[in-house]
């Protein structure tokens, strides 16, 4: 079984009891989560880029670990969440595509969470961003570990806070509770409030940054949705011209690092900077109209890299060396059974993620043993081992990633055997997780 039923869980969390680390002992350390929505690889300044300063971001990737082959689990945004949140291949939660306007889909609540693995061992979990794993009335953080909330489930206006389904989705421990003010500014006072109030114990901070997904809004730039009506066609974006949706893009990318900078400010104010951990991701590539996946080919919702090679970064003074660069390949599915080796923290029995422990990547820099791994959404599959890639849509094609990072030229036609060998393996694999839900 890769889960745990609640009885279990409840048994589980009362013989560990809220706090099993020695009074007197030094803490674990708290692990910082900041994930960004639809930011490109190729989008930040220590990624390459020209046009977005990034110095917050840049300090922690020169301070610490940047990652050159960190994928995420999907090409859209709830696959990625739910593997972050339960150390799976999506697929096994149900989670294929992104979750709509509904309260029918979500990752079932048997499903054990990184915070539910932290959780019994003394750590306060809180969660401010995009949960997007299912409403929250359903499917909600604080029934899955988390011990404070705020969240969207979607992504809705950054000023008036009107998701496109014509509703405000702003809410506090899964119940609605709108408040003035541009998002991504509130996810950020909410998650140094967190930190402020719990720098004597540890904890884990889960920061799901609304931006850079549309509507494309900058502090400056004016509220649009308002409720009583869908928004789902071109207005989805935002009250932007396209021809101004990239400068607002630029300004949502300085409002994130910012915020970053700010998280990282009150670690250092609250005295726990040396004893937290933080890894910081995007949820898929980016938008080709707006952002910029770097040399790699493809967008937002393709299985070529541009949809889900992204940027990754690890910091954590005095355990990961400073200035460092690592082309392991990894998946936001790594993170949970990283997150529970860094804590100290054993997996419940039972739980046996796909993901993969990266903490020996993180602190002692080492290589990762060469696996294969498997991407698949509505219309598209693929499998990779080593620089080797296999996508199929129509047709399978097969690229050498060393020599072809971009993916334009199919040597599937020059090497019968390595297509065959993937194929098989992504047949077998999905065998594993079962067929499409969606």
């Amino acid at each position: 079984m890769n889960r745990l039923t609640s009885n279990t869980f409840a048994v589980l969390l009362f013989a560990v009891g809220a706090r099993v680390f020695a009074p007197g002992a030094e803490p674990p350390p708290n692990i910082v989560m900041i994930l960004i929505d639809d930011l490109g690889y190729g989008d930040l300044g220590c990624y390459g880029s020209a046009t977005n300063p990034t110095p917050n971001l840049d300090r922690l990737a020169d301070g610490g670990l940047r990652f050159t082959d960190f994928h995420s689990n999907g090409a859209v945004c709830s696959p990625t969440r739910a593997a972050l949140l339960t150390g799976l291949y999506p697929q096994r939660a149900g989670i294929e595509a992104a979750i709509g306007f509904t309260r029918t889909e979500g990752v079932a609540l048997g499903f054990t969470t990184i915070a539910e693995v932290l959780a019994p061992r003394g750590y306060r979990c809180g969660v401010f961003g995009k949960w997007h794993v299912g409403h929250v009335t359903k499917f909600g953080p604080n029934d899955q570990g988390f011990h404070e909330s705020w969240c969207a489930n979607n992504n809705p206006d950054y000023h008036s806070h009107v998701s496109r389904d014509g509703k405000v989705d702003w809410w506090r421990d899964q119940r609605l509770a709108d408040e003035p003010g541009y998002l991504v500014d509130r996810v950020t006072a909410h998650a140094v409030d967190f930190i402020r109030a719990n720098r004597s114990r540890p904890f884990f901070l889960y920061v799901p940054q609304l931006a850079v997904h549309f509507p494309y809004q900058g502090r400056h730039d004016p509220p649009h949705r308002t409720t009583g009506r869908e928004w789902n066609g071109d207005d989805r974006y935002g009250p932007l011209p396209k021809a101004e949706r990239p400068r607002a893009y630029r300004e949502m990318i300085a409002a994130v690092d910012e915020s970053v900078g700010a998280i990282v400010a009150a670690l250092a104010a609250a005295g726990v900077r040396e004893r937290t951990l933080v890894f910081v991701c995007s949820d898929n590539g980016a938008y080709l109209s707006v952002g910029s996946n770097g040399p790699y080919r493809g967008e937002k919702g393709d299985l070529l890299e541009g949809g889900h090679r992204v940027a990754a970064i690890a910091h954590w003074p005095g355990h990961i060396a400073a200035g460092r660069t690592t082309d392991a390949t990894a998946m936001t599915m790594d993170l949970l059974p990283t997150f529970a080796a860094v804590a100290g923290v054993p997996l419940p029995a039972g739980l046996r993620p796909d993901g993969v422990d990266l903490s020996g990547v993180l602190l002692r820099g080492e290589s990762l043993p060469e696996r294969t791994v498997f991407w698949r959404d509505a219309d598209e599959k693929a499998a990779r081992r080593g620089p080797w890639k296999l996508v199929v849509r129509d047709t399978a094609a097969l690229y050498h990633l060393g020599a072809d990072p971009a993916e334009r030229r199919d040597v599937a036609a020059e090497q019968p055997a390595r297509a065959s060998e993937l194929v098989a393996a992504l047949v077998g694999w999905e065998r594993d997780v079962g067929p499409r839900r969606r």
